[in-house]
């Protein structure tokens, strides 16, 4: 397995450092979204936040990483409201108290995208483990994030199921964004995992192909949690809890399902969000 990028810890903990830092001169009213790269690459972050802004008068702040150090910045204290997608670390997140009031948002998918020669042959596979043994087999390139993402800790997840992660020089694990993950697979004609909205943003520009895709398994939900403000007194848990109530409101759910960019749905409503009364939290003046 090759590793590529060996200094992406210390760059990410320079990165989220920075961020800490840098949130220190920012006025009372600001929050700080932790949030994953496929949010920030896909254009949905664009066309809802200036929404919120604009209704409510506060400036979010926005860090995109993956969302295991999206977690970290909140388990720090360096956030004040996370949205990511992986729901086993969000419930250990909320589990060991660092994060309250999580709830369901939207959801979209992965897919499994390659150059238009798919030289492993798995184009139109519905079963995605028998199509991962045909890449692993194949010794085809596949590139991985290798960041501790939602989209890395599924593809860990999902070759555990198919027998295994692939060995060797083809498969080449690079722990960098969603974007930079398919720009580097494009350059080396191979395969990858990725959520369809960053695959819908980048498609022009890699010329990479859906192969795989309508697997149940594949399915990506995304989750808001507010930072606890009883593990962390200085977050702004007000504004926290105003935007996690305003992306499961009429209005947030609006700009969600309006988002369709090229005239795609890239992201839908989770139907739990609609039905939930408000946090207790929510009530903090």
């Amino acid at each position: 397995m090759k590793k590529y990028f060996s200094l992406r810890g210390g760059l990410l903990s320079v990165a989220m450092l920075a961020f800490a830092l840098g949130t220190t001169s920012l006025q009372a009213a600001d929050l700080r979204l932790a949030t994953t790269t496929s949010t920030e690459n896909s254009g949905l972050l664009s066309q809802l936040l200036p929404k919120f802004e604009a209704r409510h008068g506060i400036k979010v702040r926005v860090v995109a990483v993956g969302t295991g150090a999206a977690l970290k910045l909140g388990e720090n204290g360096d956030a004040d409201v996370v949205l990511v997608h992986a729901r086993e670390a969000e419930d250990a997140f909320v589990a060991a108290g660092f994060g309250v009031n999580r709830r369901d948002v939207m959801y979209n998918d992965f897919v499994i995208v390659a150059p238009a020669s798919d030289k492993a042959g798995v184009r139109g596979m519905k079963d995605l483990s028998a199509a991962l043994t045909k890449i692993r087999e194949a010794k085809v390139p596949f590139i991985s994030r290798g960041d501790d993402s939602g989209t890395h800790k599924m593809e860990i997840k999902l070759w555990a199921q198919a027998g295994g992660t692939p060995q060797g020089t083809h498969y080449f694990s690079i722990g960098q964004s969603m974007g930079n993950t398919l720009s580097f697979a494009s350059e080396k004609q191979g395969y990858t995992l990725t959520d369809r909205a960053t695959h819908a943003a980048m498609r022009t520009k890699t010329n990479l192909e859906i192969v795989v895709e309508g697997d149940p398994r594949l399915l990506n939900p995304y989750g808001i949690i507010a930072v606890n403000p009883a593990r962390h007194r200085h977050v702004n848990a007000v504004a926290a809890m105003k935007l996690i109530d305003w992306f499961v409101s009429p209005e947030g759910r609006h700009e969600i399902a309006a988002f369709k960019p090229q005239g795609e749905q890239l992201f839908f409503l989770s139907e739990q969000s609609a039905h939930l009364a408000p946090h207790p939290l929510s009530n903090i003046k």
